[in-house]
Order: C-alpha cells, then sequence, then structure tokens
C-alpha cells in the first residue's frame, strides 16, 4: 500500500495528470491519523460525539429474570402435557415490587410485564390463554416450560462490550447508556477546522460591492458542513490573492487547527497563489482528481495540519468537500466507517457526459404513483450554479467509465440527507 501511495504522489509530481476518485481517497486515508486523547462529558452532552473508549456494562440487562408479557408465572413443569390442569392463584407481582413467595406445586402467580419472577417459576403464560375463575385458572398443553421469560443479562451482560470505541452517540445509544446508569463518556475531542476563501473578487456580507465583485457563499456552506459534522469552526474570512499574506493565514491556521480549508486559489491561474504558498510551507500530496465538479483539488499538509484546497466555484466546493474532505474529517474524529451508501434508481433524465471521470450530478429523487422511485436532474449543472444544490436532494453518480445517460437507465444516487 504504501509504495502504491508514493506511486500516486510521483505521479502528481511529475505531470498534470489527475488521480481517480477511488485512488485520491486513499491518499487521504493512508495521510490522515485519528485525534489522540479524549474529554470527558456528560451523557446528554454525548449526542453526536465519537467514543474514544468502549462502553462495559456495569450490570445485567435485564438486571433480573422477569416477564416478558402480562400473564402468570408458574413451574414449567407443572404444565400439563396434554389436556387441561388448574393452578391456584396465590398473589399478584407488579413491576419493581419483588415477590418472596416461593410457589408450591400447583400454584402460581398474576404478573406484570417486567415483574421479577419468583425464585421457584421458570414460566409465564399469557392471560389471553388462561381461564381464570376466582383464585384459579385452567391451562391447557399449548404452552412450553420457559416461555415468555427474558432471562438476567439476556440483553447486556455485566462486563460486555456495550459499545466499541469509535460508535457515533446517537439517541438510541443515550438511552441504551442512561439504561445501565452511566452518567458520563470518554469522547474525541471536536477537530478544530481553520477555513478561509481567497479572492481579490470576493467580499463579505456587509461590505459594499463593487462592480466585478461578489459576495462570499463558500464560507457559510463550509460553516454549516462543518458545524453539521461536529466539528469546530475557525472562520478567518476572505484572504486577498497575495502569496504573502496567504501564506501568513496558512501558518496560523496550521497552528491552531487540526485541519486547513480554503475555498479558491488551486486552479492554475496567475492570481492563485494558494498552491504556490503550500508547496513552499508544506507538502502537496495531490492537486488534480478526475472528477466534475471539482478537478483542482488539492490535498496536502503543513507541518502535521492535513489541508484540503477546494475549488472556488460553490457547486464545487460542496461536492468535493461531501466526497473528500468529510471522510477526513470523520477519520480526525476516530470513525472506522468511512463508506456512504449509494442505491440505484432508474433516471428520468438524458444526462450528458464524457466517460474519463467521476461526475457528480445533481438531481431530484421523487416517487411517482406507478413506478415507484425515480431520479431526475436538477436543471443546470454549473460548477456556479448554487440553486442545483439548493433544490436537488442528492448526488447522481456517474462513474469513470460510464458515457451518457438515457432515460430509464439505472443510476446511482446518494440522498443529501446521507451527509447529515
Amino acid at each position: 500500500m504504501n509504495d502504491r501511495i508514493k506511486t500516486m504522489e510521483s505521479c502528481q509530481d511529475s505531470s498534470d495528470s489527475s488521480l481517480s476518485m477511488s485512488e485520491a481517497l486513499a491518499l487521504i486515508r493512508a495521510k490522515i491519523t485519528p485525534l489522540s486523547g479524549f474529554q470527558a462529558v456528560a451523557l446528554r452532552d454525548g449526542l453526536g460525539r465519537v467514543l474514544a473508549k468502549p462502553i462495559v456494562s456495569p450490570m445485567n440487562v435485564p438486571a433480573h429474570r422477569n416477564s416478558a408479557m402480562d400473564g402468570y408465572a408458574l413451574r414449567g413443569q407443572d404444565l400439563p402435557t396434554e389436556g387441561r390442569c388448574e393452578l391456584q392463584v396465590v398473589g399478584t407481582v407488579f413491576a419493581g415490587r419483588p415477590c418472596v413467595k416461593t410457589l408450591a406445586p400447583g400454584q402460581c402467580v398474576r404478573i406484570m410485564t417486567g415483574a421479577k419472577m419468583p425464585a421457584s417459576a421458570d414460566t409465564v403464560v399469557m392471560q389471553e390463554r388462561v381461564e381464570r375463575v376466582g383464585d384459579s385458572i385452567t391451562v391447557d398443553a399449548h404452552n412450553r416450560p420457559g416461555q415468555n421469560v427474558r432471562q438476567a443479562g439476556e440483553d447486556i451482560a455485566e462486563g460486555g462490550v456495550v459499545l466499541a470505541a469509535g460508535r457515533i452517540v446517537n439517541a438510541p445509544q443515550l438511552g441504551l447508556l442512561a439504561s445501565l446508569g452511566i452518567a458520563e463518556l470518554a469522547v474525541r475531542r471536536r477537530p478544530r477546522v481553520a477555513f478561509f476563501s481567497s479572492g481579490d473578487e470576493i467580499r463579505s456580507i456587509g461590505e459594499v460591492l463593487a462592480e466585478g465583485q461578489i459576495y462570499d457563499s463558500n464560507r457559510y456552506t463550509l460553516h454549516g458542513m462543518l458545524t453539521k459534522l461536529g466539528a469546530e469552526a475557525i472562520d478567518l474570512g476572505v484572504i486577498p490573492d497575495r502569496e504573502e499574506t496567504i501564506s501568513a493565514s496558512l501558518l496560523e491556521a496550521s497552528q491552531a487547527a487540526d485541519l486547513i480549508l480554503t475555498s479558491g486559489g488551486v486552479s492554475v491561474g496567475e492570481a492563485d497563489h494558494v498552491v504556490a504558498a503550500l508547496r513552499r510551507l508544506g507538502t502537496i500530496h495531490f492537486s488534480k482528481v478526475a472528477i466534475k465538479p471539482g478537478r483542482p483539488l488539492t490535498f496536502g499538509h503543513i507541518g502535521n495540519t492535513p489541508f484540503f484546497g477546494l475549488p472556488g466555484n460553490p457547486v464545487a466546493v460542496m461536492t468535493t468537500f461531501l466526497q473528500f474532505t468529510r471522510p477526513a474529517i470523520l477519520q480526525l474524529r476516530g470513525e472506522s466507517d468511512l463508506t456512504l451508501p449509494q442505491f440505484e434508481l432508474p433516471c428520468r433524465s438524458r444526462l450528458r457526459k464524457s466517460p474519463g471521470r467521476t461526475e457528480f450530478q445533481r438531481g431530484i429523487i421523487e416517487r411517482e404513483p406507478d413506478n415507484g422511485w425515480t431520479v431526475r436532474s436538477s436543471g443546470r449543472q454549473g460548477s456556479g450554479v448554487l440553486s442545483s444544490m439548493s433544490e436537488g436532494n442528492c448526488f447522481i453518480v456517474l462513474p469513470e467509465r460510464r458515457g451518457t445517460v438515457e432515460p430509464g437507465e439505472i443510476v446511482s444516487v446518494q440522498p443529501f440527507a446521507l451527509f447529515d
């Protein structure tokens, strides 16, 4: 693997060739090291965080043998093998109120769901399968010993690993850990990500636009995506197109953050100084990927801090972030599963494409009354058409070797909801 990585980097340094998407992702994965250290947080504050240590159960769940049904607890050996038999009801057991009775042969107790089983009982007959008259019940042979009873530790055994390190704590995990009485979690710290936009034509919201200038949307997009990932976003603003200024900002970012993001200044224009500054300050692993949009994607390091130079066009920024930077941040967080599911759907639109690179066209997944789920293009696909991302709800992923898609053909999709 190391030789392959070195070969890919060498190819990027010595020619104008672009890495394939899979090669670029492999290089990123090889070069990113999960953050060390952890912090202790209260259980509720652990929502969305990544566990730094495995959670070991301090108790059995259930803590004791209990009834899985409302019914009657009895000794399995008292069940009839044929016909019917009568048993005497000698008490009632409620959840949270243990029964101290020891059942004699031919006796049973009324029991509620979750209530602790009497020590001598091992079977519960649900109330719907019992005939009760006064203090007696009649049961038949259609029952079996041991039924409808949850054993101590059946769900989770004391000392067993409940959640492995690297798992994300979501709402179901909060409930699970609360059921074990766990009040505090060891979680990985949030990655600190510094980002800025580069370009003399870029202005921040609130500034007056001169002719030829535009408002910066990329920093707001990046802030939103970083926040969703649980990262600490460090916004360094808009940096002028001067190499010395960019270099100073990159050095500042490398000392303050775990990862650096820029947008703009990574293509081949005369005023694109980000790559030049990175080459002088650090290491470039690759600077072109065979994708559309987003070919001029740069990945490198300044010292030990990973760097992603995203293109300047808004759609290319979102696409390259979601496909390349997002898995890098997940890896920094200590997550082990970086894969993103894809689904296949029939496409209603004609999608123009030439073989040779992976394309991410924006689409709309929708349900048709008679044909189930389908996908169609969200409209114009230019790298600057930000509305195609806002109006769409998925990427239509067209692999390198695929050409134009005709209506009715099957395509792979990534719903935007998967990135949440």
